[in-house]
């Protein structure tokens, strides 16, 4: 007693389907980890960035872009500092900065921190 062609043919195409949807699937996996790693590791290096610019002091900082080196190969960051006008300060020495800081993974996936601080010249 052996198995006929036709049951052959059923038997190879399920395991072809199987096989295809478990491949998907492993697919989908590794990008979601990717994902899951980028948003894990963005907002830590556009902290360490922002702490940066706060050591560097707010007057002598400014616009910029680089990278992170063989820490972390592929990541890039910009930072974008802008001075926002104010009805509630009035002193002339006082300032309120918006900073951007955009982290970058390969040009694929990007992260963006915005935030704003208050210093005096």
């Amino acid at each position: 007693m052996g198995f006929s062609l036709i049951e052959v043919l059923v038997a190879l195409a399920i395991l072809t389907i199987s096989l295809t949807s478990v491949y998907r699937l492993q697919s989908l996996t590794y990008s979601m980890t990717a994902e899951a790693r980028f948003h894990t590791i963005a907002p830590k290096l556009a902290q360490e960035r922002l702490a940066a610019i706060e050591r560097e002091g707010l007057k002598t900082a400014s616009d910029g872009s680089g990278d992170f080196g063989q820490a972390y190969p592929g990541y890039g960051w910009t930072v974008r500092m802008e001075e926002v006008p104010s009805d509630v300060i009035t002193s002339d020495n006082q300032r309120l900065t918006r900073i951007d800081v955009t982290i970058e993974q390969n040009e694929e996936r990007s992260y963006v921190l915005r935030t704003y601080r208050f210093h005096v010249q």
